[in-house]
């Protein structure tokens, strides 16, 4: 499938990436019977109102199962393997763009996960973060503006992005 008829909310995960998250995936569903017998074992301990231990091991076990979820959604949906190449930009690109302000100021970053991030020295920006959605598709030379978490809208030129080899 060509990246421009990708969902813009596949993520793009290097190789290494999805490696590494599939070994923790597979880690924290290994972990599920540890955390099971511990929840027995504090609830064996009395009064549940008053029972640190076990309230504490069942906030383990739902932040737990929260990551499995989140992991095997992202697992199969994603696109694995080399960055795309287009004439557009898309996850797994390395985008500078140029802040049409005051500063001229320049940013090189990936777009793609954020768990790739730990992959790389670059910043990493979600395509689904406000940045992220307002450079997906574009072109070279386009200019987009989006708006920030502050509320201020801002205006930057995609200057360049190119398959990201990391």
């Amino acid at each position: 499938m060509s990246t421009t008829d990708r969902d813009a909310s596949t993520a793009w995960l290097s190789q290494d990436a999805h490696d590494r998250l599939q070994a923790e995936l597979e880690a924290l569903i290994a972990h599920r019977p540890t955390i099971s017998a511990e929840i027995n074992a504090r609830r064996q301990e009395g009064d549940l109102r008053e029972n640190g231990g076990y309230h504490a091991a069942r906030e383990e076990q739902g932040k737990m199962e929260a990551r499995i979820r989140y992991l095997k959604e992202l697992l199969s949906t994603a696109h694995v393997g080399e960055a795309p190449t287009a004439d557009i930009v898309s996850p797994g690109t390395v985008v500078t763009i140029y802040f049409d302000d005051d500063t001229d100021d320049t940013e090189i970053f990936l777009l793609g996960s954020r768990e790739i991030s730990s992959s790389t020295e670059l910043t990493v920006y979600s395509p689904e973060s406000a940045l992220g959605r307002a450079i997906l598709g574009a072109r070279a030379g386009q200019t987009v503006t989006y708006t920030a978490p502050s509320g201020a809208d801002i205006k930057v030129t995609v200057v360049s992005f190119e398959a990201f080899a990391g």
